[in-house]
């Protein structure tokens, strides 16, 4: 008598594997947007900075197919992607200033399984956000 007070029921999408479900993303047209987590492939892992953080060069799933970026982990962050994984890119900044390629400025916050519940919402494997970042305030 009380379902209509629940939510609908959001269908669930299960993928082969990671190449499978990033090649899904790039059919759902993310907008690169502030404080977006947008999925992306990691494609190389590249060097390690000079404060612990780690470097990868990512495949994004942007709102024009795939976008090439260097992406890194949080300096503290307690663990790290491999190649091949599927992750979720948190944006920071659109730096208009620099080239593309460098233009969005972020880090990796998380592992994504090849699950997608809804239609846009991956479901988090592993967390990689430092347990000290404070969340950003909006007024």
């Amino acid at each position: 008598m009380f379902g209509w007070l629940r939510g609908k029921e959001k269908k669930t999408l299960l993928f082969a594997d990671n190449q499978a479900a990033f090649a899904y993303a790039c059919q759902c047209h993310y907008p690169l947007l502030l404080n977006a987590h947008v999925p992306a492939l990691v494609m190389e892992e590249g060097r390690r900075g000079a404060d612990g953080e780690h470097w990868y060069r990512l495949h994004l799933a942007g709102p024009d197919g795939i976008r090439k970026i260097w992406g890194c982990t949080m300096a503290e962050a307690p663990g790290w992607p491999e190649i091949g994984d599927l992750v979720g890119f948190h944006i920071v900044r659109i730096a208009t200033e620099l080239p593309e390629e460098a233009s969005l400025i972020g880090y990796i916050a998380c592992r994504l399984d090849p699950v997608l519940v809804g239609e846009t919402m991956w479901r988090i494997g592993t967390n990689f956000t430092p347990p000290n970042l404070k969340p950003e305030l909006h007024w």
